[in-house]
């Protein structure tokens, strides 16, 4: 299938923030009284945002989460992403092709709020790509699973989501994909992407280095 344009998760799809973000949230969340572990962690709250799981923190740790806490989280997860952020491997040749191949129809489609998103795309060098094509799913109605933020992209740069394919790491972003009626890519690194295909992700991948050729780029 030929795509008009190409929609890109942040986290874990572009930059390789998802396990600093998370050791961040681990180390708070033991401090306020929940034992959760490092691959814990990452297997709850990759692809929700911390929000999301208000109740489960909150039965967890038996405090309730504040915006004050909230707002140390963010301040602490800032610091440790700017000291040693880096980029998904071989990202940069593939965002160029596709780039260049769809005449800068892609966007970044991410469900972290538009801060974390710019941030992390400034500081890898993939912001002249997607400037003026960052949607947050903080500023959606809805964030992932749901398909807003897709939707968003998609009418953004006036292309129909069906003719749209999206890239993601997670579950629950594979999800927001195909409730927006979009062809996903399912990016697994590490292990065989079988709950990528269970969400409906029509194919899964372990290197950025081919994802150009899956689009036909």
């Amino acid at each position: 299938m030929k795509f008009e344009a190409i929609l890109f998760d942040c986290d874990g799809v572009l930059v390789d923030s998802e396990p600093i973000t998370n050791g961040v949230l681990r180390d708070m969340l033991n401090e306020a009284g929940w034992a959760i572990s490092h691959q814990e962690c990452m297997d709850y709250f990759i692809g929700r945002t911390v929000r999301s799981a208000t109740a489960r923190i909150e039965a967890e740790t038996g405090r309730p989460l504040t915006d004050e806490w909230m707002a140390h989280f963010y301040e602490r997860r800032n610091i440790a992403l700017n000291e040693r952020l880096l980029a998904i491997d071989h990202i940069h040749p593939a965002i160029e092709r596709v780039h260049a191949h769809h005449g800068g129809r892609i966007a970044c489609a991410s469900g972290a709020d538009r801060f974390k998103v710019e941030m992390q795309l400034a500081k890898v060098g993939l912001m002249p790509y997607f400037e003026g094509r960052i949607f947050s799913g903080h500023e959606m109605p809805k964030t992932k699973p749901a398909p807003d933020v897709y939707l968003a992209a998609a009418a953004a740069l006036q292309v129909h989501p069906t003719r749209c394919a999206v890239v993601e790491d997670s579950a629950i972003g594979v999800t927001a994909g195909v409730a927006a009626g979009a062809t996903v890519l399912g990016y697994a690194p590490l292990g065989d992407g079988a709950a990528l295909r269970a969400a409906g992700a029509q194919c899964v991948f372990s290197s950025m280095a081919d994802l150009p050729g899956l689009l036909g780029c």
